[in-house]
């Protein structure tokens, strides 16, 4: 599996993950929402450079011009509800591309702890495509592993990019030592060293479901 952290490169993208773990920024609803979008457009942008390309003649109002052009559709995948913003920023470049939703949940035991559900999921065939899966945070990573297992029931994928705006490093091992794909790039915006006992990474942002859509009950 290959791991590629955006955020250790210097660009406009750092500018975007410090306004969207900014406790003041956040006040905004809308201004984290976008933001995530366009982090999810940046994300796009660099996996668009690892698809398949051809040449093909375009014709202008002067002439033919020869451009070099994506030949593949990913299939964009995302775990609700905070995954929405992050997956329509990739859906604004990959603009054709079939879509796929995932619903997981926490259910919690008397004890306090937890173990990760999946309830639902909406997917096409996925045999032989491209996947993008993306969830905003990836805290212990067991949602995630879940989550390209239940993908893997609708068909083998040529390749599964999984893209996360925050990590935990425990949620990057945890889902190298489980991942059930190994065809697999894991595309991150930050990684973070800490996680707390409820699984919320630290530093991190806090609910990144709440902060875009509100609290839940």
């Amino acid at each position: 599996m290959e791991i590629i952290n955006l955020g250790k490169q210097n660009s406009i993208f750092n500018h975007f993950i410090r306004e969207i773990r900014d406790v003041n920024i956040q006040k905004d609803a809308m201004r984290f929402r976008r933001n995530i979008e366009r982090i999810g457009e940046i994300f796009a942008y660099e996996i668009s450079k690892k698809m398949t390309y051809e040449n093909n003649d375009i014709t202008t109002p002067l002439g033919i011009s020869s451009e070099s052009l994506m030949i593949e559709k990913p299939v964009l995948a995302t775990i609700l509800r905070a995954g929405l913003p992050l997956h329509q920023g990739l859906l604004n470049y990959f603009d054709s591309s079939e879509n796929c939703f995932i619903s997981a949940f926490r259910k919690h035991n008397r004890g306090g702890d937890f173990e990760i559900k999946i309830e639902y999921m909406s997917s096409p065939d996925l045999e032989g495509k491209t996947v993008i899966l993306c969830d905003p945070m990836m805290a212990s990573g067991s949602s995630m592993v879940l989550a390209m297992e239940a993908l893997l029931s609708k068909g083998k994928p040529k390749h599964i990019h999984v893209v996360v705006t925050i990590a935990s490093s425990e949620g990057i091992q945890y889902f190298k030592e489980n991942l059930p794909f190994r065809n697999c790039t894991l595309w991150l915006g930050a990684e973070d060293k800490e996680m707390t006992a409820q699984s919320y990474i630290v530093p991190g942002l806090g609910d990144a479901g709440d902060l875009a859509f509100g609290e839940k009950i």
